[in-house]
């Protein structure tokens, strides 16, 4: 009698997909939307606005008629997720998604469209830097002058009432 070769299934959760998004996409429907929204910390609205704006294609459904997304959803999530960090519009994911759509053929117009926001994202961290050395340098100043002036770097509280503490003040200057 013939065996069956077994057959190994590599599946990763939807977190892994989603925090990993590297290698071809299993085009298989099979993450809920609830656990879409878990992974990658968009809500549920959020998830299907994409779908109807076109950011996402139309999401297959199970029989119920729940939303079951695939790996290539996750791996598309996570990509609008960095371009959103970097503070790109909407408009302008929608079009490199649209122009992802058509192909090949318009792999130099989204080549384009990214060259020009690495320019604004390069700007942005150069930005970042100035405010951070500001910063730095605000946050070595003041733990200057507190050394200088001798102040500790917490001062405890008095538990004298503002009578009480000029009382000892008064029997100290008679003192």
């Amino acid at each position: 009698m013939a065996t069956l070769a077994s057959i190994e299934i590599d599946l990763r959760t939807c977190s892994e997909v989603f925090n990993a998004p590297v290698g071809v996409a299993d085009r298989t429907p099979r993450h809920s939307i609830s656990e879409v929204a878990a992974a990658s910390g968009l809500s549920a609205h959020t998830l299907r606005w994409y779908e109807r704006i076109g950011l996402l294609d139309p999401v297959d459904r199970a029989a119920s008629g729940q939303r079951r997304y695939c790996d290539a959803d996750l791996h598309r999530l996570a990509f609008l997720g960095r371009l959103r960090l970097t503070s790109m519009s909407v408009a302008d994911m929608l079009r490199y998604v649209e122009l992802a759509r058509e192909g090949e053929r318009t792999a130099e117009d989204r080549r384009d469209l990214l060259v020009a926001h690495r320019e604004v994202v390069r700007q942005q961290i150069a930005d970042l830097h100035a405010t951070l050395a500001v910063l730095d340098h605000k946050i070595d100043l003041y733990a200057g002058k507190i050394a200088d002036c001798g102040v500790p770097a917490q001062t405890p509280r008095t538990t004298q009432t503002p009578r009480t503490t000029q009382t000892s003040q008064r029997k100290q200057q008679s003192a």
